[in-house]
């Protein structure tokens, strides 16, 4: 079902998905489990500090990079979803495109050789080179069955030593030495142990027969003997792009390739980036990426002159024709596979087993990244891409926050003033304009930072929140057909029937609205603009509900009350996170200071404050998910019941004494009760360390209280901050955070 599916579409649009929807899109291909699913929401890494004790030493944490998928592969008539790991933007996105390319001539074709690494052994100090040669030729029969008996189990698989070869080589100095080399067929593991191993385990009997030294006994990194071949062939038409046909797009890929064949300046960059692509599927998988890139630059070496690994040439029909040929023996079995989880879910995603089919994979991934980086070249030039690269980490520098920053990034672009001033003044006006958009919508909700009361509140104890003011707004019109909705800020656009299946997300919630309203026989396009992000805590899915629903009672004279309304709202949070405390819609509803308690029935006062509050909310970019964070509360208080109630009696009654502050303005109080509160909410494991981090920055900024806001697992802090606001700012984006709103 998943390759009808990957198929038909070449999985179309998954660049513009969300995250967690690109995730339920590969569970429902069936290439993530549930379990492997949650762990990627939930942002934590998948390799843990305790499996990385084990595997190196001296372990003081994981570092993490991106994980992304390189979409549209068809290699030998297969498609493939390949996990890819690497730091550097576009890498991903310039495979997918020229995979998409790929397709159009019936995507790759790959084969591999035999597939042996070569293992070294040195003997030095031989008295009679002839006799020594002689000697190895002639027992090279039991020096491999000695090899061999050294790993039983690899010959029952049907590998194992294969061969054994001899090179005589003068050294500098002008002796003579005899490079032993032992071929070994180490079928779907990596195989450096083993082959070091038989290495090791007959250079004794090769000292006795030749009468030398051994000294070293190690495999060689040059896997020549392990060699993969992967070909393409694309019809011009669908190379042209902008003013540039598809013939000049192929001749510039050739002269492009005929440059790096003949000199080694240009064919190092041009390898480079063929490694960008199989370094970053290496990583993923688990394997020695080091070793892949030293044989690569080795191979590519083989005839005295360092050359391109690729060769790009114009078919009989005119058709772009290129072909990769490179030495590369991985595993998808072993020790140091085995011990990361994370290499266990991307061999998944792959849907393989067989290493000499990985290796296939990655050829082609690396023909793939070399035909985008060539096409790009020979067109507008890298600059246009690398402009993109500069301009995000400017707009990041600038402090762009989450639900702006794309758009900030597009007119730095455009503008061609890639510059931190620049990008803090389109800021600015982006503030300014998303303002004016608001004022035009039918309905607006508002958003909600809980500054004291999290989680607490679903067990019935108090929640105090602040609104976010105006935070979303929804303009909606009539249309006929499917119902349409598009959130720019948040990378949605979207189109589903109501007669259709609606799943989750966004649709559902839309779904749920039309169904209650009475309204669901008819089409309509909503859009909604937002100042907040969304799954960072700030209650963006309540806003959105509030918000879409005045929007119809507007359009249609409904005559909805806030009560109505805010009922409506919390049966969209029960949909979407399970089990709410119900704060979130309350706040979008009413859009005041709260202090709220569940209930039932559920209670609510408003809190009276003294103008805007000196807060400063930041985004740690990782998403955090109510449903799950709630979930896993729920499993730990049921397991520990007592305890947990002391937890959320002590958070209630900050709650409350947090409200008396707030009233009085008490700003140190009210800090210090916001301090102990994020201890009691880490004490039930909803902090993360990138939150922890986040409030430390705050703190020693100046804030008198920091803390998670909302139910966290990731998503945002809050910081309070008199006469510091600025400085916490500050401070929170030089450590590259986005800051989402300050002075609430």
């Amino acid at each position: 079902l998943r390759r009808m599916i990957m198929s038909a579409t070449g999985f179309s649009g998954f660049y513009r998905m969300a995250v967690d929807e690109r995730i339920d899109a590969l569970v429902e291909l069936g290439l993530l489990d549930r379990e492997n699913a949650q762990a990627l929401k939930s942002g934590r890494p998948l390799l843990d500090a305790a499996r990385a004790n084990r595997m190196i030493e001296n372990v003081i944490g994981v570092f993490g990079l991106p994980l992304g998928v390189a979409t549209n592969f068809v290699i030998n008539g297969r498609e493939y979803l390949v996990p890819m790991v690497v730091e550097e933007p576009s890498i991903v996105a310039g495979v997918s495109g020229a995979a998409k390319l790929a397709r159009a001539g019936g995507g790759f074709d790959a084969t591999a050789t035999e597939s042996l690494l070569v293992g070294q052994v040195q003997v030095v100090d031989l008295p009679d080179m002839q006799a020594a040669c002689d000697a190895l030729k002639t027992a090279a029969p039991e020096l491999l069955a000695l090899a061999n008996g050294l790993h039983p189990n690899m010959v029952e698989r049907g590998g194992g030593a294969k061969s054994i070869e001899f090179y005589r080589h003068t050294l500098p100095g002008g002796d003579e030495m005899i490079a032993v080399h032992v071929l070994v067929d180490t079928c779907d593991a990596m195989g450096a142990n083993v082959v070091n191993t038989m290495c090791e385990g007959i250079a004794g009997d090769i000292e006795k027969l030749t009468g030398g030294k051994v000294y070293l006994r190690i495999l060689s990194n040059l896997a020549d003997r392990s060699l993969v071949v992967a070909r393409v062939s694309i019809p011009t038409d669908f190379l042209k792009t902008g003013d540039f046909s598809g013939d000049a797009v192929r001749d510039g890929i050739i002269l492009a390739n005929d440059f790096a064949l003949v000199d080694r300046y240009r064919a190092t960059t041009h390898n480079k980036g063929i490694m960008n692509g199989v370094d970053a599927v290496a990583i993923a998988t688990g394997n020695d990426w080091r070793s892949i890139e030293a044989g690569a630059h080795a191979y590519a070496a083989a005839d005295g002159q360092y050359r391109a690994l690729t060769h790009w040439r114009k078919g009989a029909n005119g058709a772009l024709e290129g072909s990769i040929t490179m030495p590369i023996k991985v595993g998808t079995v072993g020790g140091s596979l085995d011990s990361n989880p994370g290499v266990h879910l991307c061999l998944g995603i792959l849907g393989l087993r067989k290493a000499d089919e990985l290796a296939m994979v990655m050829a082609s991934v690396g023909l793939a990244q070399n035909l985008a980086a060539l096409r790009a070249l020979a067109t507008h030039g890298i600059q246009r891409g690398h402009m993109r690269l500069h301009a995000r980490s400017v707009a990041a520098s600038a402090g762009a926050p989450e639900h702006l920053f794309n758009t900030v990034v597009d007119r730095l672009i455009a503008d061609g003033d890639i510059k931190v001033d620049k990008a803090r003044d389109l800021v600015a006006q982006m503030e300014v304009a998303k303002g004016a958009e608001l004022e035009g919508c039918q309905g607006k909700a508002a958003g909600k930072v809980i500054l004291l009361g999290e989680h607490a509140a679903v067990y019935d104890r108090p929640v105090l929140a602040v609104p976010i003011e105006d935070a979303v707004g929804v303009h909606i019109e009539e249309t006929e057909g499917d119902i349409e909705f598009i959130a720019p800020g948040w990378n949605i656009n979207i189109r589903f029937s109501l007669g259709g299946s609606v799943a989750s997300g966004a649709a559902a919630i839309i779904a749920l609205i039309m169904s209650r309203l009475g309204i669901e026989s008819k089409a309509f396009r909503i859009e909604l603009v937002s100042r907040v992000p969304k799954a960072m805590g700030l209650g963006a899915s309540a806003s959105m509900a509030v918000a879409v629903i005045r929007a119809f009672d507007s359009l249609l004279e409904l005559g909805l009350s806030n009560e109505q309304v805010n009922e409506l709202a919390f049966a969209c949070e029960e949909l979407s996170h399970g089990t709410p405390s119900g704060i979130d819609n309350t706040v979008a509803t009413y859009g005041r200071p709260l202090l709220y308690r569940k209930g039932p029935p559920a209670q609510f006062s408003p809190v009276d404050i003294k103008g805007p509050l000196p807060l400063v909310i930041a985004s740690s970019g990782v998403a955090g998910y109510t449903r799950e964070q709630v979930e896993g509360v729920r499993r730990r208080f049921e397991a520990n019941t007592e305890s947990y109630n002391a937890l959320f009696d002590e958070i209630g009654r900050l709650s409350k004494a947090g409200a008396e502050a707030l009233k009085r303005a008490d700003y140190l109080e009210l800090g210090a009760m916001m301090n102990v509160c994020h201890g009691l909410l880490n004490a039930i494991e909803v902090s993360t360390p990138e939150l922890e981090r986040m409030v430390c920055i705050a703190r020693g900024a100046g804030a008198t209280g920091a803390k998670l806001t909302g139910s966290g697992g990731g998503g945002s802090i809050v910081a309070i901050c008199p006469g510091k606001v600025r400085e916490v700012t500050e401070a929170l984006q030089a450590a590259g955070y986005q800051t989402v709103l300050t002075h609430v």
